[in-house]
């Protein structure tokens, strides 16, 4: 007799192959279940990875910033910082997490502005709001505040981001900015500028060539002249002293007449007035030629008090009566260089000076010159009323006149500083403790 156990024995009613199929199909959806699992899993793990990879994203994003950035929620309670921010209070995330937004203001005051705005415009944002943050070295900070509420999906408010930048950076990134423009500006006139005068230069030289020879012309004259004159001077001396033709009533009377002893006075002074008026035009033809680049300068010796003095003689002329030059120079001051250039120099700050303090009600230059560190100085002091700080640096640009139309071009202080240069020396202009402007010649010593 055989036996068989009761799990072998089929149910009741029901074919044998029915348990099996049950067990086949609960084994294969163990099997989908399974598989549903490990897709899920690995779908799991690739989010995982793209979420660590944005939030690093975010995180090196958020420590490049140069700007503060807090993340606080709807109390403004702060959970989130970054370097910059720390940088700026001196304090650590542990001691700013869970602290209060507003106790990082200045004040009071400043606490009570910023709750008032983030709770009126908190659902709006706040952009570009000046308040005062407290530093961690303790100094008081005006900072440009942006803040943008942060939501949930449904809407909900969840807190808010602020983000700023102390307002001195933006002062310097603007100063910056706005002095790039001013050299760019300054740039493009120089250009302009300096297409004028090379233009001008060309006019000047075919003007100066034209003007050199009537001069030269006008001076081989009266150098003859001279010459003529002394030769009648003695030749009228020894005629009076003839006692026959001294006790002559006709040439006694004809020389009364025609005031001969005059006229033989007055003319070595006149004589010596037009070579020195033609000489100096003469000059002035040479400086335009170097000006215009036509010839160069040749250095030599040159007693700068003699220059001044000269240079006043020729301003005071045609400056007013009432208009006082004081002058405190040493016997000798002795530079390298062209003296008509240099007469040029100081007859234009001369007249300059002059003109300044012409509206005063007694005008008055003080030039004053010594020795220091090598070089020569020359100082010319008016008391006009100064040089205004905005004009200050466009003092020596070509073309730059605070004249009327027509009674300036400006060119003199431009010409005159490169002169200087030139020579090897500086032009400077500042507006004396006592009022009125000071330039100051600098130029050096001449090596004996």
């Amino acid at each position: 007799m055989s036996t068989t156990s009761p799990a072998s024995e089929p149910l009741p009613g029901a074919p044998e192959s029915m348990g099996e199929q049950a067990w086949i199909q609960v084994i294969q959806k163990m099997d989908e279940v399974y598989n549903d699992l490990l897709q899920y899993e690995v779908a799991l793990e690739e989010k995982n990875a793209a979420l660590e990879e944005s939030h690093q994203f975010i995180e090196s994003i958020i420590a490049s910033m140069s700007d503060i950035l807090v993340v606080c929620d709807r109390n403004g309670r702060i959970q989130e910082v970054n370097p910059a921010f720390l940088q700026f209070s001196g304090k650590d995330e542990q001691e700013l997490k869970d602290t209060s937004l507003f106790d990082l203001f200045a004040d009071p005051e400043e606490r009570a502005r910023a709750r008032h705005l983030f709770a009126v415009f908190g659902q709006e944002g706040v952009h570009d709001c000046e308040l005062h943050l407290r530093a961690g070295d303790g100094s008081v900070m005006p900072v440009s505040l942006n803040c943008t509420p942060r939501v949930s999906q449904t809407g909900k408010l969840m807190g808010m981001v602020v983000t700023g930048r102390p307002v001195g950076e933006l002062r310097r990134a603007y100063q910056q900015l706005r002095q790039a423009h001013e050299d760019l500006k300054r740039t493009q006139g120089q250009l302009l500028h300096a297409e004028k005068m090379a233009s001008l230069g060309r006019l000047v030289a075919g003007v100066a060539h034209e003007l050199n020879n009537p001069i030269s012309f006008v001076l081989g004259n009266v150098l003859s002249l001279k010459r003529y004159a002394g030769r009648l001077q003695d030749y009228l001396d020894d005629v009076h002293a003839d006692p026959l033709r001294a006790a002559d009533p006709y040439l006694a009377a004809r020389r009364q007449e025609l005031r001969i002893d005059r006229i033989l006075q007055d003319m070595p002074p006149l004589i010596e007035g037009m070579i020195e008026g033609a000489e100096r035009t003469r000059d002035i033809v040479d400086a335009l030629k170097r000006f215009s680049a036509v010839d160069r300068m040749r250095p030599e010796r040159v007693n700068l008090t003699e220059v001044v003095e000269r240079a006043v003689r020729w301003v005071a002329k045609s400056a007013p009566a009432h208009f006082v030059i004081d002058q405190e120079l040493p016997r000798e001051l002795y530079c390298v260089g062209s003296p008509g250039q240099l007469q040029q120099v100081v007859m234009n700050l001369v007249q300059n000076a002059c003109d300044a303090a012409g509206q005063e009600a007694a005008p008055r230059l003080l030039i004053s010159g010594r020795q220091e560190d090598g070089a020569a100085l020359l100082e010319f002091r008016d008391n006009g009323p100064g040089i205004p700080a905005e004009l200050m640096p466009r003092l020596f640009e070509p073309f730059f006149t605070t004249k009327p139309v027509g009674q300036g071009t400006g060119l003199g202080l431009s010409i005159s500083y490169g002169i200087i240069e030139r020579h090897g020396g500086s032009l400077t202009a500042a507006n004396a403790p006592a009022g009125g402007a000071c330039f100051t010649l600098r130029l050096p010593l001449a090596r004996d």
